[in-house]
This record gives structure tokens, C-alpha cells and sequence, in this order.
């Protein structure tokens, strides 16, 4: 029996699937509420132990500026946790030396009731939560002083600092909680950002200050863990700088901890020198440090006991789990966890675009599809239907009125029906005029054989019309098809090189890197967005002064011989401002070059020649030679050719195929203005890897291959574009070697000897008697030569482009370099 047709009964084992399947998902529901009440209250938790610390924290042993700010940030950022933020900061007021839980509740509630006044007119904002701290701080604290009858210049000052601290640690909070809270990505990470979040962990630490454990202090043994995570992960500089920050903060709170700063600092110094040998070895380094400068301060007893609490601090470093010190080297900039982020993080990104761009292919290839298949079908029976429509239309003008009609059309209705078709086929077929004899077999028939054949007549010339409607629109269902075709292949090949520079090639940069290294060269960066054979693109980012261009003279020849095909400078951006790094391009040396030459007049010697030239180099390595010449002359001729160039090299640098991209222009100038606006289009496009050229000649006049004494036409036999819907492009493709000159020229020139000289002949006799050797002589010589064999004025617009190819020398020889090995290159990505 087979399983697919067996239907379950109702109450069996459809109900009890269903069940189970209710239950899975009210199991998931309910783990995944779980799981988010569990990180919910993880993070409650988190900020209820930070704001009792801080709330306790104070400066001078009589300011308390943290309580306000970091109540303003909680309220803007996890509102629902405001109210345990509050009862955690008064009740660290109430733990501190100096309790002032009264000025903390009097502070929170004025700046709640600030905020509650804004959010009435809609202007409750984070970016107000300095000023609103400000002025609650202000207010509270000069009603203390009114209250207390202290009103002294030096109350008053310390009232300005306390609102004042409260103002700035409100913007440093702002940056430091969201990465405290590990909702701040960590690919937009600031140098700025760290440094706030260093100054909230500091002012955290200062909430323990007094706290000891067996005589050791708690505020030093975390400041010194502290600076090891950061050291470790950030280096000497970063381990320094913490340092620097914990140690001024701790200080402030506590006048005994001013050495702290210096110590600190060092300590910090010498762990991130010492990173490299992992945790052991930074943990060393700060034990070292602390050691060092508390023998020198502060004495024996002193010494012994900072040595115990950088051991404590040591010792919970080296129970820090891995996961937790990756997480932080995420958000250093220059570590290579950070580094690596960034990548994962544009790898993502890269991988979307990709999909997108995919997806849109995928569209614009079925669109294609669909008007193909529309483009070359006729419908089936339509010949019939027409000629039964010839018919009707032939008995409804005619016989309608005819006096017979009943006895035609009745009594004889196959032999009339069939006289009718036979009248169809003849008209379609011959076309008879009126006058005519007709066939005795028609007038015997039909009493009115000429009315009816005008009417047949005129019906057919209707439906040939709505023929070659129909082709036309078939013709243009078939561009369209061809078109979106070629922009789905365009699409494709931009998704397979977005996913082609998203590979990671971490080891290939460092081998590069080493490379350079090794020579002497200190380099910035090194990113290689493509190592494919034949299109490697490197990108290095250096510091070199000027004057020396070691990147051609010594980096373009080792990647050479590293990469084994030649490399050389492809572009350079020089730094805008004075510090930062200049961006050379390297790129997969061409094997050949092309040099051209230009010469050309316009009609009547006039300074407006209808004629377009264009020498540019496309981005699949080809280099095109191309030459236009609009119908007739002056601005009207020239903005024909011109515009006809221009379209044609922004699809030929697209990617698109050569002969879509010349009926596209095609049907562009045929679809643009109503009025007939013609061109001739002769391109070249010659491979500078190989030197295969590929001419396309639409309506334009022979070129030539100057091949030592040898001259090689290239010819093609038809009409320029804009003329016709549908036209034939002449595809040629020819190999070229080192030494073949290549000549293009406008019909002005091939025409200049007038009609009783053979001009092919002609012109190649003038081309092998060129002397010059340089592109632009060649040009201006042959040019020279045809208006002195012209018989009478310039006729035409004249223009000729020559173009030499030679084989690529490079500047600076390959050298090896003992030691180096060939770069192993990734697979492609397909």
C-alpha cells in the first residue's frame, strides 16, 4: 500500500501529531522566554553591583558625581532597570564614608522629574542627559549649602566641580556602558570609547576603596587585574594608558593612592612588552613593575604588601577563562581578534550583497527567459484566421449588396467559399491589378470580380502591416531578451567577485608582509584583494618618504618573483593629511602595451569635425581603439558619433558582450529622437595579456595591419547603426604581435583619391610606404600623404587613429631573494 495515500482517521494519530507538535512549540516558546529572563536578570544584576559601587564612590572624600550620571544613562538605555539602578545608588550612598544617601535620592528624583517634563513635549533625549545631570546636581547641592547656612565662595566652587564632574562623566558613560553591556558592536569601536569605558571601570573601583581582605586593599588587586586583561590584549601602549587613567581616578578618591598612578602606569608598561609570551609572561611583567617601584616608595612592609595583591591580581588573571579575554581583545582596535571581527563582520556583509545581487540575476534572467520565448513564436491557425478573415471582409463589402448573394452564398457555398480563397492566394501571391483580364472561372462565378479583388486587395496590405508590426516587436522582444540576458551575466559576475574579494587570505598577507619586511621596509597594511592569475590586485599601505619610490624600484619586482607572473604599480593615493599612509595598487603587469597616435581634419578644413576617436583601457584588461564618424558634418555629426562611442565604452566596461553592446547603442539611437540619426562604428579591442584583437565594424570603412612590408585589410559589408532595427555586426578576430601597427580611419580618408582609383589598392600602397616608425608620425604622415592626393577641397571629416602594440617591458628587473617561497594562491571562487 502506498504511505502517501493513507489518510489518518480523525482521533488518531493526526490528533496526537498535532499535540505533540503544540507541545514542541510551547517547550520552545517557553525555553527561549526562559533563557531571555535569564540574560535579563544577568544584566539587572549587573547594573544593581556597578551602581552600589558607584553610588558609594566619591572624590575629595565629598563628591559624589557618579550616582546622577550614571542614573541618567540606565534611565535612556534599559528603562526597565532604572528603578533598581536608583536603589542600588542610594544604597551605596548609604555605605559611603561620608553618607550622603539623602543629596543621591534628592538628585535622582529631580532629574526624574525633569525628564518627565520634557517627554510631556517630546524632547526627552539621551543627548540631554548631560544638561538635565547639571542642572539636578546644581540645584541639590546649593540647597544642601542654602540649608546648611554654608554659603561660602569655597562651597560654591566645589558645587560648580561636583555638577561640573557630573556633566562629563554623564558623556563618558553614555560611550562606556552600551560596551560594558556588550551591546555595542565592536567593528564601530572608538580609541575614545575605550578610554571612557577605562574611566567607568576606575570610578567602579573607587566605589571599593577601604574594602580589604587580609590586609589587602580591593581596589588595587582589581585595578592591577584590570590592567593585565588590557595589557595582554592591547599591548604596552593600551596597558600604559589604563594604568595612567585607573591610577588618576584612584587618587582622587583616596590622597594615600597618589603613587598609584606611577605604578600603575608602569606595571602596565611592562606587561604589554611582555605579552607575546602569553598570560604567564604579562603577569610577570605587572609583578614586576609593582615590585620595582614599591621597594624604591614605599619601603619594606609597603613593598611586601603590593606584592601580595599583584600576586591576588596575578592569580585571578591566570584563572581567566580564554573565552572572556577574547571577547575583550574584540573590541581593541589593532588586536587580531578585532581584526578578525572586522573581517567576519564585512565578510557578512559581502556574503549579502552577493546574495542580493545573485537574486537579482536570477530575476533579470528569467525576465529574459520569458521574452525569449515569446520572441520567435507565432501563434498557431493565424494564416487561416487571416484568410478567413479576408473572407468575411471580401462578403460583407460586396456581397452584402450583391443581388446573388443568396444564391452564392446558399446554394453555392463551396464553390463560392473556395473561389474566395483562391482570389486570397492570388492577390497575396501576385498581387493583380485593376484592369486586369481575371481568370474565366471568376467571372463566370462573381458577378462584381473587381470589388471583390479591391477589397482583398486592401485587406491584405492592412494585415501585412500588422505583420511587420508584429516582427518589429518581435524583433525588440528578442533585444530586450539579449539585453537583460546580458545584464543578468553582468550581475553574476559582480556576485562571483564580491564573493572572490571575500576570501580570507590571512596567510598570504602575512607571507607578503614578511616579504617586504625583510627587505628593510617597514609597510602599514597589506590587503590582497585578489590573488587570480592574470588579475592580482594588492593593496599596501606605507610611510615611505618621497623621492625614492621604493614601491616600484624594490616591492612591484619581489611580489614578481613571489607570485611568479609580472606585478606592477597600478595606482597610488597619496595621504590627504600630514601622518597618515599612502595606498599603492599593485596589479598583474600586462604583457603587451598599446601607444597611439591621432591625426585629423574636418570637412572643408573647417575647426568642427563630425568624426570621435576614443583610446581608453577597459577593466577586463582590453585595451579598445575606436573610431565613429556621424552621417553628413558639423555638431550634428560629431554629437551622432560621439554618443555612439560614449554608450558603446560604458557597456564594453560593464562586462557586456561586444555584439549586444553594439545593437544596444543600435536601438538606443533608433529609440532616442524621432529624426534618422546615423553612424559608422569601427572599434578594436585588443587583449594586452595576449594580444588577440576582436574588431567590430558596423558600416565602416577598412583597417589595416601594418605588418613590417605586409599590409592586412580587415573589411566588413554593412550598414552603420540607427538605420535599420535589426543589423549585422561583423565580428573579426585577428592575433596580433609585437610590432603590428594597427590603422583606423573614417570613410574621409578611404574616399579622399575619388571614384577612378582603386582605393584598397590605394591605401595599402600609401600605408607600406610609411617611413615613420612612432604612432603619432604614422598618423600625421598618412594623413599628409592623402590630403596631398586629393583632387580638389576636403570633401569629408578625416580622422586616423594608429595604434602600435609592443611587448611590456618592466621597469625594474625580477631579483630573488634567498629565503622566499612562491605564495600559495587560494582556489576560485566560482
Amino acid at each position: 500500500m502506498d504511505k502517501q495515500n493513507i489518510v489518518p482517521l480523525p482521533g488518531t494519530g493526526s490528533r496526537h501529531g498535532g499535540g505533540r507538535s503544540k507541545l514542541g512549540h510551547r517547550w520552545r516558546k517557553l525555553s527561549s522566554s526562559a533563557s531571555q529572563l535569564f540574560l535579563s536578570r544577568r544584566w539587572t544584576m549587573l547594573i544593581a553591583v556597578v551602581g552600589l559601587l558607584l553610588g558609594r564612590a566619591a572624590i575629595l572624600d565629598t563628591l559624589a558625581p557618579f550616582a546622577a550620571a550614571y542614573f541618567a544613562v540606565i534611565y535612556f538605555l534599559r528603562r526597565d532597570a532604572a528603578f533598581t539602578a536608583a536603589l542600588a545608588l542610594i544604597a551605596g550612598s548609604c555605605l559611603a564614608a561620608a553618607p550622603q544617601a539623602w543629596s543621591t535620592a534628592a538628585e535622582l528624583l529631580v532629574f526624574y522629574l525633569l525628564v518627565r517634563g520634557m517627554e510631556a513635549y517630546e524632547r526627552a533625549e539621551i543627548s540631554y542627559a548631560p544638561l538635565l545631570v547639571f542642572i539636578s546636581a546644581l540645584l541639590v547641592q546649593l540647597f544642601g549649602v542654602v540649608l546648611d547656612k554654608a554659603l561660602t565662595g569655597y562651597q560654591l566652587l566645589m558645587v560648580g566641580v561636583e555638577a561640573g564632574l557630573a556633566f562629563v562623566l554623564t558623556l563618558v558613560f553614555i560611550q562606556a556602558v552600551p560596551v560594558l553591556m556588550l551591546t555595542k558592536k565592536p567593528a564601530l569601536l572608538r580609541n575614545e570609547e575605550i578610554i571612557c569605558l577605562m574611566i567607568l571601570l576606575a570610578s567602579i573601583m573607587t566605589g571599593a576603596a577601604g574594602w580589604t581582605v587580609y590586609g589587602l586593599e580591593i581596589t588595587h588587586i582589581l585595578s592591577r587585574y584590570v590592567l593585565l586583561l588590557f595589557a595582554l590584549t592591547g599591548g604596552a601602549l593600551l596597558g600604559a594608558s589604563v594604568g595612567v587613567i585607573a591610577g588618576l581616578i584612584l587618587s582622587l578618591a583616596d590622597f594615600g593612592a597618589v603613587l598609584q598612578m606611577s605604578l600603575l602606569a608602569f606595571a602596565g608598561l611592562l606587561a604589554g612588552l611582555l605579552r607575546e609570551g602569553g598570560k604567564p609572561a604579562a603577569a610577570f611583567g605587572m609583578l614586576l613593575g609593582t615590585t620595582i617601584l614599591s621597594v624604591y616608595v614605599g619601603g619594606t612592609e609597603g613593598a611586601l604588601t603590593s606584592s601580595w595583591e599583584s600576586a591576588a591580581a596575578a592569580l585571578l588573571f591566570l584563572m581567566t577563562p580564554r573565552a572572556l579575554l577574547k571577547t575583550i581583545s574584540r573590541y581593541v582596535p589593532g588586536t587580531a581578534e578585532h581584526a578578525r571581527s572586522q573581517h567576519e563582520y564585512a565578510r557578512r556583509v559581502r556574503d549579502v550583497t552577493a546574495q542580493r545581487v545573485t537574486q537579482f540575476s536570477e530575476v533579470f534572467c528569467q525576465l529574459a527567459e520569458s521574452f525569449a520565448e515569446t520572441a520567435d513564436v507565432e501563434p498557431f491557425g493565424r494564416r487561416q484566421q487571416e484568410r478567413v478573415h479576408f473572407v468575411n471582409a471580401a462578403a460583407e463589402a460586396v456581397c452584402a449588396t450583391c443581388f446573388r448573394q443568396q444564391q452564392c452564398w446558399e446554394g453555392k457555398f463551396q464553390q463560392t467559399y473556395r473561389l474566395m480563397k483562391e482570389m486570397t492566394a492570388s492577390v497575396e501571391r501576385e498581387r493583380p491589378q485593376l484592369g486586369e483580364e481575371l481568370p474565366e472561372t471568376w467571372t463566370r462565378h462573381c458577378v462584381k470580380p473587381h470589388q471583390v479583388l479591391a477589397v482583398l486587395r486592401q485587406q491584405v496590405e492592412l494585415v501585412e502591416h500588422d505583420r511587420l508590426w508584429r516582427k518589429r516587436i518581435r524583433e525588440s522582444r528578442r533585444l530586450v531578451a539579449d539585453q537583460l540576458s546580458g545584464v543578468s551575466r553582468i550581475m553574476q559576475d559582480l556576485a562571483r567577485e564580491i564573493r572572490r574579494e571575500g576570501q580570507e587570505m590571512h596567510l598570504q598577507e602575512e607571507q607578503i608582509r614578511e616579504a617586504v619586511e625583510g627587505l628593510g621596509l617597514s609597510i602599514r597594511s597589506v590587503e590582497i584583494i585578489s590573488l587570480e592569475e592574470g588579475n592580482v590586485e594588492i593593496e599596501i599601505a606605507h610611510t615611505f618618504p618621497r623621492g625614492f619610490d621604493e614601491c616600484r624600484k624594490m616591492i612591484a619586482p619581489l611580489l614578481t618573483d613571489i607570485l611568479g607572473e609580472p606585478i606592477a604599480v597600478k595606482s597610488e593615493r597619496l595621504p590627504e593629511l600630514s601622518g597618515e599612509p599612502s595606498i599603492v595598487t599593485f596589479a598583474s603587469a600586462k604583457a603587451y602595451e598599446v601607444e597611439t597616435g591621432v591625426a585629423g581634419t574636418a570637412k572643408g578644413g573647417g575647426l568642427l569635425s563630425g568624426d570621435s576617436y576614443s583610446t581608453v583601457e577597459l577593466a577586463n584588461g582590453k585595451f579598445a581603439v575606436a573610431v565613429s564618424d556621424g552621417m553628413g558634418g558639423g555638431e550634428r555629426a560629431r554629437l551622432e558619433s560621439r554618443s555612439a562611442l560614449d554608450m558603446l565604452h560604458q557597456l564594453l566596461q560593464s562586462g557586456m558582450d561586444e555584439k549586444l553592446a553594439i545593437q544596444t547603442v543600435n536601438s538606443v539611437l533608433l529609440l532616442r529622437s524621432a529624426d534618422e540619426m546615423f553612424a559608422t562604428v569601427d572599434v578594436a579591442l585588443i587583449d594586452r595579456y595576449t594580444a588577440k584583437t576582436t574588431f567590430l565594424k558596423v558600416g565602416s570603412t577598412p583597417s589595416y595591419i601594418k605588418r613590417g612590408n605586409d599590409v592586412i585589410p580587415i573589411t566588413a559589408g554593412n550598414l552603420p547603426i540607427g538605420i535599420l532595427q535589426e543589423i549585422d555586426v561583423d565580428l573579426v578576430r585577428v592575433q596580433l604581435y609585437p610590432g603590428d601597427t594597427l590603422i583606423m580611419m573614417t570613410d574621409g580618408v578611404y574616399d579622399a583619391p575619388g571614384h577612378a582609383v582603386n582605393k584598397e589598392i590605394w591605401m595599402k600602397r600609401i600605408i607600406q610606404e610609411l617611413k615613420a616608425e612612432d604612432p603619432q608620425q604614422m598618423a600625421e604622415e598618412l594623413l599628409d600623404t592623402v590630403l596631398r592626393s586629393s583632387p580638389d577641397e576636403i570633401r569629408d571629416d578625416m580622422t586616423i587613429v594608429v595604434a602600435k602594440v609592443r611587448r611590456f617591458q618592466p621597469e625594474w628587473a625580477t631579483f630573488r631573494w634567498p629565503g622566499l617561497t612562491k605564495l600559495e594562491r587560494p582556489r576560485t571562487v566560482s
